[in-house]
């Protein structure tokens, strides 16, 4: 089967062929789509490209960070004022897919992969679309809950709140091949302090659910309390409220719910 590439000078000629075409798919840094062309994905009879700067534009100057779409995790990893986003672009696999692999792209990753979505979601940041609807602003997780039907949106930036002084940011991926393996589990958890106390907790999980979660019922048992030992305790014990992970060769269901309560104890209290 023939497969028709498109280039666009915009990124609103590109999403207006995607919203036209169902069969059409965005090409980023290809390590999604031209991964499901060379498996024989006969969905796929258009890829989209489009030779817009504004998808590759980064905006770290101030408290809110942009990055286009198109930016790839070589690049975050290149910018020292993207230091708090270093750890989950570095864990996206090995040199030859951070040099490819785009921050749009992997909003659409499937489990096992997708882990920088898991911080974005935790950092609870915006997306950037345009589609048949025209241009507009999702909260990352609204986007996630549809990533199904958004083929035929193409995705323009994601945003996000830079961690202050008073807030804490961490992430963990567990993988069975590091760095480059797909994720047994990934957290991610974003930790505002406020008088001594957690206010605005957001825990993210990767391959704990078909798209990336929120651990809403850790996150309750964080909320309001000082981050000790029993605070840490209670937000472990409730980790698997809410999940569905499924088997795969990197682990099964099963492992998945042993594990995350472990993992997440020890990222809550800043272990390795």
């Amino acid at each position: 089967m023939a497969v028709t590439v498109k280039t666009f000078t915009s990124a609103s000629e590109a999403a207006g062929a995607l919203s036209s075409d169902r069969s059409a798919r965005y090409l980023g840094g290809g390590t999604l789509v031209m991964r499901a062309l060379n498996e024989g994905d006969v969905s796929i009879s258009t890829v989209v490209r489009a030779q817009d700067q504004a998808l590759t534009r980064i905006d770290a100057s101030g408290p809110r960070i942009t990055l286009g779409a198109g930016v790839t995790f070589a690049r975050i990893l290149a910018e020292r004022d993207l230091a708090f986003l270093h750890a989950p672009a570095r864990s996206i696999g090995g040199p030859a897919v951070r040099n490819m692999g785009t921050v749009g792209g992997n909003l659409f990753a499937p489990t096992p992969y997708g882990d920088f979505t898991v911080a974005l979601l935790a950092l609870d940041a915006t997306v950037a679309v345009q589609g048949g609807f025209g241009a507009r602003d999702i909260p990352i997780e609204e986007f996630l809950q549809a990533r199904d039907r958004q083929a035929g949106t193409l995705v323009l930036s994601v945003s996000c709140t830079r961690p202050g002084s008073a807030e804490t940011f961490r992430y963990r991926k567990i993988a069975r091949i590091k760095p480059k393996g797909g994720s047994v589990i990934t957290l991610a958890a974003y930790l505002p302090i406020s008088g001594g106390r957690i206010a605005g907790a957001r825990i993210a999980l990767g391959s704990m659910a078909p798209t990336q979660i929120r651990a809403r019922a850790a996150e309750r048992a964080l909320e309001g309390r000082s981050l000790d030992a029993a605070t840490i305790a209670a937000a472990a014990s409730a980790a698997t409220e809410g999940t569905s992970p499924s088997d795969n060769a990197l682990g099964s269901a099963w492992y998945r719910r042993e594990i995350v309560g472990v993992h997440l104890r020890r990222l809550l209290s800043g272990q390795d």
